[in-house]
């Protein structure tokens, strides 16, 4: 989904307030002139273009799944399946005897479709991952770009600031590093842990 920052979207209240500047001989020099468009991608348009209708039978599934309900269900249809089968409501009703060989095989099966539905849950959600990655560094190229851009209309080398840059980030590696090796536990030297 596209937005085109500093123009109201449809139903956004109504019309625009008037510019700052409006009647100023600034701002009638611009008169005509748009402002640009800013094409803004957000993670959930692209990911809602690449689900299917089995992924959203699948999200359904292991919502339902990932859920008390889902547990409290299994625990009284298992129940009333055991009270069943041991002749509790007589012998007429018994259809599985002991060891509930049909249940057996209809919670195995069971297990099998739930856990192919969570893998494809985790699938669908390490390519959103990758969706979001993507925009990520789409919008870290842009902010990237867009500084360096600001940076000669100032006047500013670019070539220096990332020269400044690097040197602080390895000068922040070089302080993680040090504060982790002093937070890991050593022992004195000649001391194998034996007491």
């Amino acid at each position: 989904m596209t937005h085109t920052l500093g123009k109201p979207g449809p139903g956004a209240g109504g019309a625009a307030p008037p510019p700052r500047n409006a009647g100023s001989p600034r701002h009638d020099k611009n008169v005509g002139a748009r402002e640009p468009a800013v094409a803004l991608t957000h993670e959930r348009d692209v990911f809602a273009q690449l689900r299917g209708s089995t992924d959203h039978v699948a999200d359904a599934i292991t919502a339902f799944a990932g859920t008390m309900r889902f547990v409290y269900l299994h625990a009284v249809w298992f129940a009333a399946w055991i009270l069943v089968n041991l002749g509790v409501f007589g012998q007429a009703a018994v259809f599985d005897r002991y060891p509930f060989g049909l249940l057996t095989m209809i919670v195995s099966l069971e297990a099998i479709f739930l856990s192919t539905f969570v893998m494809v849950s985790q699938n669908r959600q390490a390519a959103r991952d990758n969706v979001r990655a993507d925009i990520d560094f789409e919008t870290n190229l842009r902010s990237e770009v867009w500084s360096v851009h600001i940076g000669r209309a100032l006047g500013l080398d670019p070539d220096q600031v990332e020269h400044d840059v690097t040197r602080l980030v390895e000068q922040s590696r070089a302080r993680l590093n040090d504060n982790g090796k002093q937070a890991a536990p050593q022992s004195p030297p000649g001391n194998d842990g034996v007491a």
